[in-house]
């Protein structure tokens, strides 16, 4: 979206290193990396905010539903998708973020849209002084943080 590749948290990680370290990563868990696994990847991949089932299907005609909601469990267990699920909307997949790039989101509250929104360097640095300050306050360890902000979008508006 905002002109920020997705693919890679390392920069320049092409398609095909993309599919490496999803089937590198699938091994761990005894999966196999399929045609459909591969063809969901794929999708992700190529768009610029999270998806929802029914638009992850309309992308690629060749993925069943069935086949397709049972390889996006496995793929979240196994760690190479993400699901975002907020209020009673649908529940939109993205690729996790190790395999591909550090954002937040925004959500629409009304029509459930999910938009990925990549924050200034500015924010992030203070957030994570933020973070440093509640980890040093209360003990809590902190994998990772996800600021996620709702509203409505322009459409709806």
């Amino acid at each position: 979206m905002h002109g920020t590749p997705r693919l890679g948290a390392v920069q320049n990680t092409t398609d095909d290193q993309l599919h490496d370290l999803v089937s590198d990563r699938l091994q761990q868990t005894d999966l196999r990396y399929t045609t459909s696994r591969r063809a969901i990847v794929a999708v992700l991949s190529q768009s610029d905010r999270p998806l929802t089932l029914p638009e992850i299907l309309s992308a690629d005609t060749s993925l069943s539903q069935s086949s397709a909601y049972r390889n996006l469990g496995e793929l979240t267990t196994a760690g190479v998708v993400h699901r975002i699920v907020v209020g009673d909307s649908f529940a939109h997949y993205e690729l996790a973020e190790d395999l591909s790039s550090h954002h937040h989101h925004l959500v629409c509250t009304n029509c459930g849209r999910i938009d990925d929104y990549t924050a200034p360097a500015t924010l992030e640095r203070e957030l994570h002084r933020t973070l440093d300050d509640i980890v040093e306050q209360t003990g809590f360890a902190i994998t990772a943080h996800r600021l996620d902000l709702l509203g409505t979008c322009r459409n709806c508006r």
